[in-house]
């Protein structure tokens, strides 16, 4: 997902002066902005050429930092990642990322992949996405597909238009007579009325799955990962926090005692327990 780093002020910069002992990733790199497509909903998808660094080494859900000359530096969610291209959808919600909106064909800085990304495992895959929470899962979705695996994916919105990089899910499935995309609206204005979590929670219960993926609102996470849990079921979730840095260093992402850029983005296991049972307790 998006991961929150919006914020005021104004980044120093990423041509300074970097240590020799700094890695690639950790240097800004200055890419040109292929195309911008408008996905609705103040969100657009960028297409931005990719340093071999970011293209061949990036998993599904990790994070890069984007860096807009003379703005700022936000974290961002890979939402695909092709042989020389990485692709970046973003809501507008500040002055960084009303930025991002802007550039056509500029460039931005990008260093990373941070973070810990989806396990790509088993044979009949749920992935459950909300919003801009859909961002990192297409790129997980376009993985399973690839690989053969059955994917099923509900992808949810308030209404039609937040139902964001359906085209793009569309087609990937398409490919894959195996695996199918259902749409969930909460007015009912495209797919199925209801929410995404709860179309999830029914499904789970009809057919078996080696593995549950999800992104999206928090409410929504933590009613898909309970459900997944109740039926025995391995989940991943891609949670969102306050970010600064992107290499733990700020201590801006914490969440109970993990930190979000390092422990997470994706959560398994037995921290995903504790970090529920964290998020119950407030």
């Amino acid at each position: 997902m998006i991961l929150s780093g919006e914020r005021t002020g104004r980044h120093h910069g990423g041509n300074r002066k970097l240590d020799s002992h700094i890695s690639s990733k950790n240097r800004p790199t200055m890419c040109q902005v292929r195309s911008v497509r408008d996905q609705g909903l103040n969100t657009k998808t960028l297409v931005i050429e990719s340093p071999s660094h970011i293209s061949e080494k990036t998993s599904p859900g990790q994070f890069l930092m984007i860096w807009i000359p003379g703005v700022d530096e936000v974290p961002m969610s890979i939402s695909n990642v092709a042989k020389d291209e990485v692709w970046i959808t973003v809501k507008k919600v500040g002055e960084a990322t009303s930025a991002i909106h802007e550039v056509k064909d500029g460039t931005l800085g990008l260093r990373g992949p941070y973070g810990s990304g989806f396990s790509l495992r088993g044979h009949s895959a749920l992935i459950v996405g909300g919003g801009i929470g859909n961002a990192p899962l297409l790129y997980l979705a376009r993985k399973l597909v690839d690989s053969g695996s059955r994917v099923t994916m509900v992808i949810g919105g308030r209404s039609a238009d937040g139902l964001i990089l359906r085209e793009d899910l569309e087609k990937l499935f398409m490919k894959n007579d195996r695996s199918k995309l259902i749409l969930a609206t909460d007015d009912g204005s495209e797919g199925r009325k209801g929410y995404a979590s709860d179309i999830a929670a029914a499904l789970m219960e009809k057919e078996k799955f080696d593995r549950v993926y999800t992104c999206g609102p928090e409410p929504m996470i933590l009613k898909v990962a309970s459900s997944a849990q109740s039926m025995h079921t391995q989940v991943e979730a891609s949670l969102e926090r306050y970010m600064r840095c992107g290499i733990g260093i700020c201590g801006s992402c914490y969440i109970g005692k993990y930190l979000v850029c390092k422990d997470g983005p994706v959560f398994t296991g037995a921290k995903l327990d504790e970090i529920i049972e964290f998020l119950d307790s407030k």
